[in-house]
């Protein structure tokens, strides 16, 4: 596990790179216990969504077939425009990742877990994917379960000089947004609240980080880069299962 964790939940989280470095360090010569052996969940099944086209130069929330935006749209009960931005991530991913298999419905799920799908705090997604007010998590200070992040951009992102926050509704730290962010509405700029550029690069860090997500181990390894404690990837699990059909 790197050192540079790129999210903290808006809600108290766990120190999870240094329980991960207890966790991997173990009796030397002991086998790392497996995923299932730790209480991790099966792998939900990978729903990916119907295209309207797999044109690189169209903006990701155009990207999805509209019949099957607006079906999908009504059985899960989530904004057709921010499922258009999980869709639109799943299909470009599969353009550029294929071997990953990442659903739309594991976003999904990462997304109602974060941020109630950008909602969180009286938070609005526009029709054009803009998020206000902006999403910005707690301070990274050490305290509430939190890893101690110093600031690494001036507050630029998170409008804190002191610490560093989780930003967007896929809560990234700018560190890991510096590495990872996408332009995924062609606009020129990626933004971590803009709700494309922040789903397609969760779909990215998450491919990056396990190489697929189709099976147990490829998909808890992928989500507990995300955030690592069991409970966080048995929730994601249980929306990404529910959201699927």
């Amino acid at each position: 596990m790197r050192s540079d964790k790129h999210r903290s939940s808006l809600f108290a989280t766990p120190a999870t790179v240094l329980a991960t470095a207890l966790l991997l360090s173990g009796c030397a010569g002991e086998a790392e216990p497996s995923f299932a052996e730790r209480g991790y969940p099966t792998a939900p099944p990978q729903e990916l969504p119907e295209a309207a086209t797999t044109d690189a130069d169209v903006p990701l929330a155009e990207l999805v077939d509209a019949d099957w935006l607006a079906v999908t749209a009504e059985r899960t009960s989530i904004d057709p425009r921010v499922v258009a931005a999980y869709a639109g991530a799943s299909i470009r991913v599969a353009q550029t990742t294929p071997g990953c298999g990442i659903g739309w419905n594991t976003l999904a799920g990462i997304g109602r877990v974060e941020s109630y799908h950008g909602t969180i705090y009286g938070s609005e997604v526009a029709d054009d994917g803009s998020i206000a007010p902006p999403i910005i998590g707690i301070p990274l200070d050490g305290t509430n379960g939190t890893l101690a992040i110093p600031d690494t951009e001036g507050g630029t992102l998170d409008t804190d000089t002191e610490w560093d926050r989780a930003v967007g509704p896929m809560q990234f730290i700018p560190s890991t947004w510096a590495q990872f962010g996408q332009d995924a509405n062609l606009d020129g700029t990626a933004d971590p609240n803009q709700l494309d550029d922040a789903v397609l690069t969760a779909a990215v860090y998450l491919c990056d980080r396990s190489g697929e997500l189709v099976s147990d181990n490829g998909w808890n390894t992928a989500v507990s880069a995300y955030n690592l404690p069991v409970e966080y990837a048995r929730d994601v699990a249980a929306y990404a299962r529910m959201y699927a059909e």
